[in-house]
């Protein structure tokens, strides 16, 4: 079977000699050497400051709330954030589960991020920030939201969970917002088996969320300051992280490669998306936009049939969800939604396989 993704697995010599010293100290959680040790490499490596590691991505987004004042304990309050509509259900759930009400804006038809032509008129009294995603590691207007929320005064938390490695105007693209969150989950390109970080700007709101991480619990004498939860990564999450990031160049090197032939063939055969101009790309995924949704369920059924398993991310737009909100529809995220799917990427696909997947997208014509 040829899978969407499969998870990247380190050399078992790297991998055993962090956890050879995981076994000699006996110290697995709360804050071990090798989640010190990976916090470093990974703002070395991503040429950011203010890093966190947490135990998931999802963790991430909702400390990030709280640190940051947007999501609140007081039931009389109900804060709202506007985001996209396309993209993981976590993104807006997270909001939800924190008490905060997400407010869909449409999408930029082209890039498929958040378009900030339509953040503003979604602004109410009760906004507190702006959530927009860098879908499938492209970037976001990230000057034009930032003037939004400065105008405004309100709190920009990006859901970086696609763009680990990706600069933006040579730079990282993490540097930008208040925050910005990373999933390490065992699909995306960099991991820890499960896993995320988020990447402040200013060092205090990086304080709260490490108060908040551990139950609110700081000191030694087990003060508890504020309201918290258990979000901390383990020392394992930390070995599995240290190995790959061993490998990150060749990793996305090779994606890279295998995005760029997937493009250069099926351009002109299926809708590809506008990738910013000012990044150097990941190669996190390889999405296409079909016709519609009919001639989209047809190269499904051919791929499966050969044992090729594509995904449809992002389906459904998250604005047809009515556990999640009664916003209006989003014509372009719906449109997208409908018709897109991702074509397997990872690095042990064989250019045999590739070539196969390119061929039949090409003969659906």
């Amino acid at each position: 079977m040829i899978p969407v993704t499969k998870p990247y697995l380190p050399d078992r010599e790297k991998l055993d000699k962090y956890i050879d010293g995981i076994y000699e100290r006996e110290w697995l959680t709360n804050n071990g050497p090798l989640v010190q040790e990976l916090t470093k490499r990974l703002e070395e490596y991503l040429g950011v400051e203010n890093l966190m590691l947490v135990s998931n991505g999802t963790l991430a987004l909702q400390i990030a709330y709280r640190a940051l004042g947007v999501s609140t304990t007081n039931r009389d309050e109900k804060p709202e954030a506007i985001t996209t509509p396309f993209t993981f259900v976590a993104t807006a759930s997270s909001l939800k589960w924190e008490g905060v009400e997400p407010v869909f804006a449409d999408i930029d038809s082209d890039t498929w991020c958040l378009d900030p032509k339509n953040i503003e008129k979604a602004i109410t009294p009760q906004t507190k920030a702006i959530v927009p995603v860098h879908v499938f590691g492209n970037a976001c207007e990230v000057e034009a939201i930032d003037e939004i929320a400065k105008k405004h005064d309100l709190k920009v938390i990006y859901d970086a969970a696609h763009a680990f490695g990706v600069n933006y105007k040579g730079e990282s693209l993490l540097q930008h917002g208040d925050a910005a969150i990373l999933s390490f989950h065992a699909t995306k390109l960099f991991h820890t088996i499960e896993g995320g970080a988020i990447v402040f700007k200013r060092k205090e709101d990086l304080e709260t969320a490490k108060r908040m991480m551990s139950f609110g619990i700081t000191g030694l004498d087990n003060t508890i300051e504020e309201l918290g939860i258990n979000a901390k990564m383990n020392e394992f999450q930390a070995a599995m992280g240290l190995a790959n990031l061993e490998d990150i160049e060749a990793i996305i090197m090779t994606r890279r490669q295998i995005k760029e032939l997937y493009n250069r063939e099926l351009a002109g055969s299926c809708i590809l998306q506008k990738e910013c101009p000012y990044i150097t790309g990941n190669g996190a995924y390889v999405p296409i936009v079909l016709d519609n949704e009919k001639e989209l369920l047809n190269l499904e059924v051919s791929l499966k049939s050969i044992d090729i398993y594509p995904r449809r991310y992002f389906s459904p737009s998250l604005d047809s969800l009515k556990i999640i909100t009664n916003s209006s529809t989003q014509k372009y995220s719906n449109y997208i939604a409908s018709r897109i799917l991702c074509l397997p990427i990872y690095v042990s696909l064989s250019q045999e396989i590739i070539n196969l997947i390119i061929n039949v997208v090409k003969r659906r014509e």
